[in-house]
């Protein structure tokens, strides 16, 4: 009979081959060894030594190319039987008799007559002879039995106890290219046969038929390549398992490696399967392997790959520029060294989804750490992908972000404030450590980190003080006691106009940088900027939008702006303006905020150097001016202007702690009050009207308040509130002064007769006319008290000097009894006593004073020489 050849692709039993075609090896044939037989395997339960006589016929042909002739075909089942020759020169089944795998079937011989049949049969049994008596094989006296089960039993319990170790294993059976049945080895006695997906890839579905309904499913494309590709390299061969994790089906997921290295490479560089991002986080470092297949497979366009086309790296892929802005936890906007402006998407992750009702809550948290780490800090950007503009869609570009060799996208997933994106398959606008974020997510969820801690911080509600003057009259004393107060620009308005957060007041502003006056920008585009307007706007955008300031609070404009000086990395921001010629200087503000000498300088280096609107200066020209100037002082010969008498009897109720007045004036206004407050008193001692407030006092309410000092009732307005302390800040509004007391001391305002609209408040904000108070702290104190001493307990006269627009009046003041002539004033007794510096540089107002700054310069120098006062070490402003 003729020898055919083929190659062994399985072995079903220690008795039956699977062969395959040798050109064709989608063909097969199924040969049973002849006349012998051997345990076989069940799914109800093996017989004895049925896996060890199969593993015997399975290590000596399996993957091997072999000669067989059949001797005998069974007709009613079509099976056929045969011997076997190896390569090697061995026989089968002569070769598994002898070592004791197989025996004579009990009906072998009984009808072959031929000679070559009968001799074949004769050399078995005394091959099985020999191997009985020396107890090989089936024959050995003690065997035992291996318990095999079909599936894992609790998916769960076998995961705690086998993650993340390796066990032997044999492949039973390739459904596709990532999926097979793979027998573990846990033990000589105990195996499990588990279906198992191959870890970090995804092949091209097999044909398999519809259970449902018969149908055949056509494979996808390169499907059926991919398992024979798999069958050819692992089926029935030892492999090592690196057990990973669940599927949701419960399927387990590990690496299948033989001895050469994991399967899941040799697919990717062979163009049969394509890397599954889902299984980043189990394999971890080991994923990286796989990414660098896929490439192989790419380039070289195979399989699954042959259309593949290479991304193309854009221009500019790599380069430095500042970040201007943080749109949000995972967009930011950035300058480059040509100073154009552009959106970057940060590459791979998102922040906090507002459509999310779980990650909501911490969009400020996230987009406030971001705003932290790299604002106005110069980045280094490696574009990683973009998407031209569209009718829908703004032009994207995404990147990676690092700054000082820091991974900033990597940094926001690590610590929870943003999700990594699942990726189409074939979007490569991707980060180049996609994995590394995947596994960075997995850890923080782990943690509990950032959003996926499950509590968010409460949300800032800033109150916006500037919204009204009343609103800001209630804040700024509260402001101004403050020194340095940390703050964030949230929005620039103009050269010298700013939105500004304070965090620790949950407060928002809009803040004037006192001292200069900055061109003005359009704020329209049919408005057109004053010359440098733009110019120093876009300084302002550039150094200061969402940075960390510092600022100081002087006071108020009309319109419930806060004026004051504004710091970035501790230097003036007004003197960086004048510094570069976008702003000029207003003396006497300068002069009230105490940094007149600075700001100066710093105008003057901008004229000498010609910059921004001092391009044409004409020094000559500021000679002239400075004439001018000396011609109205005090020392001119010119006359002066006369001054207005606008007399008014005054009782002053309140000094603040900067040296600020309120002042009553006496009059209709005081005898009404005096009326009123006889029938308030009344009111709140009838037990009938002891009415509580209807709930928490609000900001700018007007209430009736029980002053501390004296048990008595008085009108006044809540300028903040402790809801914790359950405790209001009120200012009493006919007499100035404040203090904190518990909710249970104020009651409704709500009596029309004793209504702010029937009576307006009797307290009105005044400053002593040309006087300018200690910037020490103590001496400020002290003056404070000088002034106290002076006024405490006395009806005195005020002229009212110059009336501001917010209403705040600047006045002379006197004392009746001790007062002869204009010059003996309560002012001058300040300057004489050392308490306050007369200003050197005037308002078009304070010029009529001729005399009068005379007398007060005059004794100025008195209590220098005399060491008074602020005066005592000598000459502060000269420092």
């Amino acid at each position: 009979m003729p020898l055919n050849q083929g190659k062994v692709k399985c072995v079903l039993s220690g008795d039956t081959l699977v062969l395959s075609s040798v050109e064709n090896p989608e063909r097969e044939r199924t040969l049973s060894l002849a006349y012998c037989t051997a345990p076989h395997l069940r799914k109800e339960g093996d017989e004895q030594w049925a896996f060890e006589s199969r593993d015997a016929l399975r290590k000596m042909v399996v993957g091997k190319h072999v000669q067989f002739q059949v001797l005998y075909t069974i007709p009613n089942t079509k099976r056929e039987y045969g011997i076997v020759f190896l390569n090697d020169g061995q026989k089968l089944p002569e070769q598994m008799v002898q070592e004791g795998w197989l025996k004579l079937r009990d009906d072998a011989g009984r009808k072959e007559d031929t000679e070559e049949a009968i001799q074949q049969l004769s050399q078995l049994r005394v091959l099985e002879a020999t191997a009985r008596s020396e107890d090989k094989g089936i024959w050995a006296p003690n065997g035992a039995r291996i318990d095999v089960q079909h599936d894992m039993g609790d998916p769960q319990a076998f995961m705690d106890n086998w993650k993340g170790k390796t066990i032997d294993g044999m492949v039973e059976r390739v459904l596709s290219g990532d999926r097979m049945l793979i027998r573990l080895i846990i033990n000589p006695t105990k195996h499990v046969q588990v279906m198992t997906l191959v870890a970090g890839i995804r092949a091209p579905t097999t044909e398999r038929v519809n259970p449902s309904n018969q149908q055949v499913q056509p494979a996808e494309e390169y499907g059926n390549e991919a398992r024979l590709f798999v069958e050819e390299r692992l089926l029935q061969r030892n492999v090592k398992v690196d057990i990973l994790g669940l599927s949701p089906q419960n399927q387990l997921i590990a690496s299948v490696k033989h001895p050469r290295g994991s399967i899941a490479v040799f697919l990717l560089e062979a163009g049969l399967a394509r890397c599954l991002d889902f299984h980043s986080t189990l394999l971890g470092p080991d994923m990286a392997p796989l990414r660098k297949a896929e490439k192989v497979g790419q380039a070289a366009k195979r399989g699954l790959f042959k259309d593949h086309v290479a991304k193309v790296n854009p221009q500019g892929g790599n380069l430095e520029a500042q970040v201007t802005r943080v749109f949000s936890a995972d967009v930011i906007f950035v300058r480059n060294r040509a100073g154009v402006e552009k959106r970057i998407n940060l590459s791979s992750i998102r922040g906090p989804r507002p459509s999310e009702a779980a990650e909501a809550p911490f969009r400020d948290e996230a987009k406030e750490f971001l705003r932290k780490k790299v604002i106005g800090k110069h980045v280094r950007l490696s574009i990683d992908g973009s998407r031209p503009a569209t009718d829908e869609y703004d032009a994207k570009e995404v990147a990676t972000v690092t700054l000082n060799d820091k991974n900033i996208g990597l940094l926001l997933v690590q610590e929870g404030w943003c999700s990594v994106v699942r990726h189409r398959r074939d979007d490569t606008d991707r980060a180049p450590n996609y994995d590394e974020l995947l596994a960075a997510q997995e850890k923080a969820k782990e943690d509990k980190k950032g959003m996926w801690s499950g509590k968010p911080a409460k949300a800032k509600q800033y109150v916006d003080v500037s919204e009204t003057l009343q609103k800001a009259k209630l804040q700024v004393s509260t402001l101004q006691r403050q020194k340095r107060i940390p703050a964030i620009v949230d929005f620039v308005k103009g050269g010298s106009r700013f939105v500004v957060l304070i965090p620790r007041e949950n407060i928002k502003l809009t803040f004037v940088l006192g001292g200069i006056r900055a061109p003005r920008s359009a704020r329209s585009p049919n408005e057109k900027s004053e010359p440098f307007g733009q110019e120093a706007h876009d300084l302002a955008t550039r150094r200061l939008t969402q940075r960390d300031v510092e600022i100081d609070v002087h006071g108020l404009d009309k319109v419930g702006g806060f004026i004051g000086s504004l710091y970035i990395n501790k230097e003036s921001f007004a003197k960086i303006l004048v510094d570069e010629g976008f702003a000029t200087v207003h003396p006497y503000s300068a002069e009230q905020s105490g940094n007149a000498n600075e700001l100066l300088a710093a105008e003057q280096r901008a004229k000498n150097a010609h910059k921004g609107m001092w391009v044409n200066w004409d020094p000559s020209v500021d000679a002239v001016e400075e004439e001018v100037e000396t011609s109205n002082g005090s020392n001119g010969d010119a006359a002066p202007i006369t001054r207005a008498k606008d007399y008014r009897d005054v009782v002053v109720t309140n000094i603040d702690e900067t040296g600020k007045l309120k002042v009553q004036i006496v009059g209709t206004g005081t005898a009404a009050l005096e009326t009123m407050m006889t029938q308030f008193k009344s009111f709140h001692l009838n037990p009938s009207n002891n009415t509580p407030l209807p709930g928490p006092p609000k900001a700018g309410e007007y209430v009736a308040a029980k002053f501390t000092e004296d048990d008595m009732w008085y009108r006044a307005r809540v300028r903040s509130n402790d809801r914790t302390a359950k405790e209001a800040e009120v200012v009493y509004i006919d007499y100035g002064n404040s203090e904190k007391i518990p909710w249970t001391r104020l009651r409704p305002l709500s009596q029309p007769q004793f209504s702010p609209q029937k009576l307006r408040p009797q307290a009105v904000d005044a400053v002593l006319s040309l006087l300018q108070l200690p910037t020490n702290k103590d001496y400020l104190t002290e003056a404070i008290n000088y002034i106290a001493e002076l006024t405490a307990n006395k009806s005195l006269v005020a002229n009212v000097d110059y009336t501001a627009p917010e209403g705040t009046l600047y006045i002379t003041l006197y004392d009746p009894k001790h007062s002869e002539k204009l010059t003996d004033s309560i002012n001058a007794e300040i300057v004489s006593a050392g308490y306050a510096i007369v200003p050197t540089s005037l308002k078009s107002w304070e010029r009529g004073f001729s005399d009068v700054l005379k007398v007060m310069r005059e004794r100025m120098e008195e209590a220098k020489e005399e060491h008074l006062g602020m005066w005592e070490y000598g000459d502060p402003t000269e420092d």
